[in-house]
C-alpha cells in the first residue's frame, strides 16, 4: 500500500491565501424588464422586455418566443454588443408569451480585485437560471382565453353518480386526540372511509373550548407520498380555524421520511398514471371524493358556524380546490396558487397543460382515452359551477401548471375572482421571494375570512 500524501501546514496556508488573493471575475448575467411592469398587455399591443448584460458582455442572444408556452412563433438573433437591447413582439388574440434567452460570444469583465466569491446570477428575467439564460413570460388579454373543448356531455350527471356512490358509505369518522404543539390549540389524528374500501388520512385542529368557527380544508400537492406537518393546521386553529388537512393518498400522514421513500419506489411513485384509460378506475376519482368527504365531516361538524367554508391548496392542492369549489355548493371562499391539470386537452390545441401531462401520455401511448378520461378531473370543467369567491394566483415562468391553462379555468367562474398573476415566478418560489405576492393577499384573505366570512377589498 503506498503512503498517503503529506502536506505540511504551511504549504496549506499558503495556498489558501494565495486562493484568496487571486481576484475573481464576476459572470455575465441577463436582466429582462418588461416594457410594462405588469407585464400584462391588449390584444396588438407591442409585448416586450429591455434586456441589460451585467458583469462583462455577450455579442448577442438568441432568444425564442413560445404562445401560450407551447408553440414556438419566433426564433431570433439579438445584437448585445452595446450591452443592451429590446426585445419586442405581440400577439393577434389573447394568450401567453413564454421568452427564453441565452447570451452567446461572451467577453470577460475586468477582474474585479474586491471579490472573493463568483457573482451569483442576476434573478431578472426568471431567477434560477442565473449567468447567460434568462426566462420571462407576459399575458395578453388573459381575461378573453376560452377552454381548448368543449366540457364532455355527462360530466355533470357522471359526477352526480359518483358522489352518491361516495354517500352511500358510511364515513366512519375516527377522531384520535393528539398532543398540541400550541398552547389553546386542540389537535386530532383523522381517518374515514372512502370508495372502493380506501380509506382517508389527515390531521385536524381547532381553537380550544366550545364555540363555533369557520372551517378550512387544505389539500396537497403532488411529488409522491410525504408526511403533513401538524403546523399546517395547527397555526390555523390558532388563527381561530377549524382546520382539516388530508392526504391525498390513502397513506398515514405522520410517519418517517423511510417510510414515503419506500412508498414512492412503488406505484404512488407514479400515482397520476394509476387508471388513466378509465373513469372509473382514475387515481383521481378516489383522491377527489376524499376531498368531497373531508368537506362533508366539516360542514357536519357542530363546531362549524354554518357559514365559512374555505378551501386551500397549491399546486395539485389548487387542482383539488378548484375542483371542489365547482363541486361542493356550500364553499364560501377558494384560495389557490399554481392550480394544476387546467385545460387538459390544450396541447392539441397549442397550449401547454402540464401536470399529469395526460395529452402528453395520449400521444405518446396512441390512447386517445387517456385523454376523455382527463377531461373528468379537469378543474376548468368544474369552474362552470363555482359562485364562491376566489384568489387564482399564477406564474408567468411556471411550465408545470401553465398559466394560459389556469386563466381558461378561472374565466368560466360564476362568482368573483381575483387573479393574481406572479410575473417572475415558475412553478417553486424559487429564488425565494417570487411567490410573495401570493404569500401575503392569502394571508390577508385568510384573516378577513376568519373574522368576516368575507374575502378582503380588492387592492
Amino acid at each position: 500500500m503506498r503512503p498517503c500524501p503529506f502536506i505540511s501546514r504551511q504549504r496549506l496556508f499558503a495556498a489558501i491565501a494565495l486562493l484568496f488573493a487571486i481576484p475573481i471575475t464576476r459572470a455575465q448575467q441577463l436582466t429582462l424588464t418588461p416594457l410594462k411592469p405588469t407585464a400584462s398587455y391588449e390584444v396588438g399591443e407591442k409585448v416586450g422586455w429591455n434586456v441589460a448584460v451585467t458583469g462583462g458582455q455577450f455579442a448577442s442572444a438568441t432568444y425564442t418566443l413560445k404562445k401560450n408556452g407551447l408553440t414556438v412563433f419566433k426564433t431570433d438573433t439579438l445584437d448585445l454588443t452595446s450591452g443592451k437591447g429590446t426585445i419586442e413582439t405581440s400577439l393577434d388574440e389573447p394568450g401567453t408569451i413564454l421568452l427564453n434567452i441565452r447570451g452567446t460570444g461572451a467577453t470577460p469583465a475586468p477582474a474585479d480585485p474586491a471579490a472573493t466569491v463568483p457573482a451569483r446570477g442576476n434573478r431578472g428575467g426568471r431567477g434560477g437560471r442565473g449567468g447567460g439564460s434568462a426566462v420571462a413570460g407576459a399575458l395578453v388579454a388573459p381575461q378573453k382565453l376560452q377552454p381548448s373543448s368543449p366540457r364532455p356531455a355527462d360530466f355533470d350527471t357522471w359526477w352526480e353518480a359518483k358522489i352518491k356512490q361516495l354517500h352511500e358509505i358510511p364515513a366512519n369518522a375516527q377522531l384520535t386526540a393528539a398532543d398540541s404543539p400550541k398552547p389553546m390549540v386542540d389537535y386530532f389524528k383523522i381517518t374515514m372511509d372512502n370508495i372502493n374500501g380506501a380509506h382517508i388520512q389527515g390531521q385536524l385542529a381547532k381553537p380550544t373550548g366550545g364555540g363555533k368557527h369557520p372551517a378550512l380544508l387544505i389539500l396537497q400537492w403532488a411529488g409522491g407520498t410525504y408526511s403533513l406537518p401538524p403546523s399546517r393546521v395547527v397555526d390555523r386553529a390558532a388563527e381561530g380555524w377549524l382546520a382539516l388537512n388530508i392526504e391525498p393518498h390513502d397513506v398515514a400522514f405522520d410517519q418517517p421520511k423511510a417510510y414515503y421513500d419506500e412508498l414512492n419506489r412503488g406505484p404512488l411513485g407514479n400515482f397520476q398514471s394509476i387508471g388513466q384509460t378509465d373513469r372509473e378506475k382514475s387515481y383521481f376519482l378516489a383522491m377527489y371524493l376524499s376531498a368531497y368527504r373531508a368537506l362533508d365531516y366539516l360542514t357536519a361538524r357542530d363546531d362549524w358556524d354554518g357559514k365559512t367554508l374555505v378551501v386551500q391548496g397549491t399546486s395539485m392542492g389548487g387542482q383539488q380546490s378548484l375542483s371542489m369549489a365547482g363541486l361542493y355548493p356550500k364553499i364560501s371562499a377558494v384560495i389557490v396558487m399554481v392550480p394544476s391539470s387546467c385545460d387538459v386537452t390544450g396541447p392539441e390545441h397549442g397550449s401547454a397543460a402540464g401536470f399529469p401531462d395526460w395529452a402528453r401520455d395520449a400521444k405518446s401511448k396512441a390512447n386517445p382515452k387517456i385523454l376523455e378520461t382527463a377531461q373528468y378531473f379537469d378543474p376548468m370543467n368544474f369552474s362552470y359551477h363555482t359562485k364562491a369567491p376566489a384568489l387564482v394566483a399564477m406564474g408567468l415562468l411556471d411550465e408545470t401548471s401553465p398559466a394560459p391553462g389556469v386563466w381558461r379555468a378561472i374565466n368560466q367562474m360564476q362568482g368573483p375572482v381575483e387573479p393574481l398573476p406572479m410575473i417572475n415566478s415558475p412553478h417553486q418560489d424559487t429564488p425565494v421571494g417570487v411567490q410573495k405576492p401570493y404569500q401575503v393577499r392569502s394571508q390577508e384573505w385568510l384573516d378577513a375570512l376568519v373574522k368576516t366570512g368575507l374575502p378582503p377589498p380588492r387592492p
